[in-house]
């Protein structure tokens, strides 16, 4: 688990102190993938390096599996960031090796014996799809290839916890997508803790459990992706959720009720859902606002919908929609 405790990070710039982080405090369970988004300048890519002492809080606390992460020394820090590895928008790989040297090139750190080195990682070339890739440069691949490669590299050393800085916004979003299937794969699979920072709604949709949602510094909401996307309450995370203004709707009309209905990977049907529950249940809502889209068989976003005769039928219509997996459905209440 990690825990972050009233942490704060301060900046001097000039003469003027800067605070990057606010008093942030954060749980994070063992094997989630957790969602820490923003706009930028939020503090995003600050409290991640926080996370592991890239940079030193001013104040508060990092604990992950009991260790406080501040009172280590140089030596022990070091031995600690093997647990805890990184990957970035820009790849960071060394282009004067090939693939397998840059896999190989953490263990060399920690001591262990190129024979094993090389074999570890033609086993991780394995796990990211590009088993022949070992020889390549990273000047010969796609920027899809390159982050695959890190992933690897980033993955040798055993880690517990895998820090996702902007990973995927260097990427067009087909490959964005088998990325963040290559995350959730390899969390599944190990069992690891990720932490995607992103400033994509659309990332957090489609890969985390949890999200936090940063503004100046301050966490003004966290929770579980679903609820938060069914009923953001802070101003930012309805800046993020709905960035067209879709809350700004027209008044209801006299009896109607509005749902929320986030989609998270519900399995796409070639029967409109919304006709169909009106045929079944005879309940004809009203579209009032849908951003949706298809990746493979599955739908991601959100609509919102106006009931009709919203104190009979909105609880047929909220069973039957929340019957079908991976689908949350919530009332919005007036200025909700």
């Amino acid at each position: 688990m990690i825990e972050i405790r009233n942490l704060t990070k301060s900046f001097q710039s000039g003469n003027d102190t800067v605070e990057a982080l606010k008093n942030v405090s954060l749980t994070i369970p063992d094997g989630d993938i957790y969602g820490i988004i923003g706009m930028s300048g939020a503090g995003k890519s600050t409290l991640v390096r926080c996370i592991n002492m890239l940079e030193r809080p001013t104040s508060g606390t990092v604990i992950i599996d009991g260790q406080d992460m501040g009172s280590l020394s140089t030596a022990e820090l070091r031995a600690a960031r093997r647990n805890i590895t990184m990957i970035f928008q820009g790849f960071n790989l060394l282009m004067q090796r090939d693939c397998l040297s840059n896999i190989c090139f953490p263990l060399e750190l920690a001591g262990v014996k190129k024979a094993a080195a090389k074999k570890r990682a033609l086993e991780l070339l394995e796990v990211v799809g590009l088993p022949d890739k070992a020889k390549a440069y990273p000047a010969q691949l796609s920027g899809g290839q390159q982050q695959r490669i890190a992933i690897a590299r980033a993955l040798a050393t055993n880690p517990k916890v895998l820090l996702c800085d902007e990973a995927t916004s260097a990427l067009d979003p087909k490959t964005t997508h088998s990325i963040l299937n290559l995350i959730r794969d390899i969390n599944r699979e190990l069992g690891i803790t990720a932490i995607v920072i992103t400033h994509q709604m659309s990332v957090v949709e489609e890969i985390c459990q949890h999200v936090a949602i940063l503004d100046n510094g301050v966490v003004v909401e966290e929770g579980e992706v679903g609820t938060i996307f069914a009923n953001p309450q802070s101003p930012e995370a309805k800046r993020l959720v709905f960035p067209d203004g879709s809350n700004e709707i027209l008044p209801a009309e006299p009896g109607e009720k509005r749902i929320r209905v986030v989609f998270n990977g519900a399995l796409a049907t070639g029967t409109p859902l919304i006709a169909t529950m009106a045929m079944e249940e005879n309940i004809a809502a009203n579209i009032l606002f849908a951003s949706t889209r298809s990746i493979g068989d599955k739908v991601y976003g959100n609509m919102l919908l106006g009931i009709p005769d919203g104190e009979k039928n909105l609880p047929k219509a909220a069973a039957y929609l929340q019957s079908i997996a991976d689908v949350v459905v919530e009332e919005v209440l007036p200025n909700a």
